[in-house]
């Protein structure tokens, strides 16, 4: 009922159509910046994920911090204290790489 008092309000209601048409424009280009940025991170999260190795220290987007042991398809396995305690996660638990294997030999 608003929009009809707002398309009804000025004289000749030419002003209101572009004002509308511009807003339209402007939540459209938000849409699509704010979903092309989220399918970039997304991207990134998914090659972090795919270059994971044995070795590397991670954290769990839980908190969890440890060291893979191994890794198969959709899983893998951590150690994740000195009394080598071992949990096994999803990938897509893994937050981020803190140091990797390769790094860590250095």
């Amino acid at each position: 009922m608003n929009a009809l008092f707002f398309m009804t309000e000025a004289p000749g209601g030419g002003g209101t159509w572009i004002t509308m048409g511009l807003l339209l424009v402007v939540m459209i280009a938000m849409f699509f910046f704010t979903s092309r940025s989220n399918k970039k991170q997304e991207k990134q999260a998914q090659d972090m994920r795919d270059s994971l190795t044995v070795g590397d220290e991670i954290t769990t987007i839980g908190g969890i911090i440890g060291k893979i042991v191994s890794i198969k398809e959709e899983t893998l396995v951590l150690e994740t204290s000195h009394d080598r305690t071992r949990i096994r996660i999803l990938k897509t638990a893994v937050s981020r790489v803190d140091v990797k294997a390769e790094d860590a030999q250095d």
